[in-house]
């Protein structure tokens, strides 16, 4: 028996495929696909967060360049460079301090973008009917089961 894929919730070897509290033998199932499902209440907040980041970690850097912008033109007028100097260098040396402590919101955004941002189905015929298998917001954990499923399928030598 290989091992495809296994976690808390899914099983899927080349036997079997363990989830929701069914088992489906390999060798009964003839097809797979996916789709994509509704979306829920999880998936719409991770996309709301996603976007509030991103509008988070771009504020400072546009808002230090008007600073800066409106400084370099009211310097022109007035003559005195060193104020716009002085926030020009701040803006430039201020951003390359903290750029250590982007890995987490970074890493926050990341991790969203590998979630995904909508619902998928796994959904495989079984003994001539088709039976939803696995429902999951989580892109990539959907892809690693998916993937293991069709290998489980297509590997299987029971003689269909």
């Amino acid at each position: 028996m290989a091992l495809y894929y296994r976690d808390d919730a899914v099983q899927v070897t080349s036997d079997s495929i363990r989830a929701a509290g069914q088992v489906l033998p390999i060798n009964e199932v003839t097809y797979v696909w996916h789709q994509k499902g509704r979306t829920t209440l999880a998936v719409r907040g991770r996309v709301l967060g996603r976007g509030v980041l991103v509008l988070l970690l771009s504020l400072p850097p546009l808002v230090g360049l008007v600073c800066v912008l409106s400084l370099a033109w009211s310097a022109q007028d007035r003559g005195e460079w060193l104020p716009a100097l002085v926030a020009l260098v701040a803006c430039v040396v201020i951003p390359l301090a903290l750029a250590p402590f982007l890995e987490i919101p970074l890493g926050w955004l990341d991790r969203s973008y590998e979630r995904g941002n909508r619902v998928h189905e796994l959904w495989v015929q079984y003994r001539g009917q088709e039976l939803l298998v696995l429902r999951t917001p989580d892109a990539l954990r959907f892809g690693q089961i998916y993937r293991a499923v069709q290998r489980a399928v297509e590997h299987d030598t029971s003689g269909r």
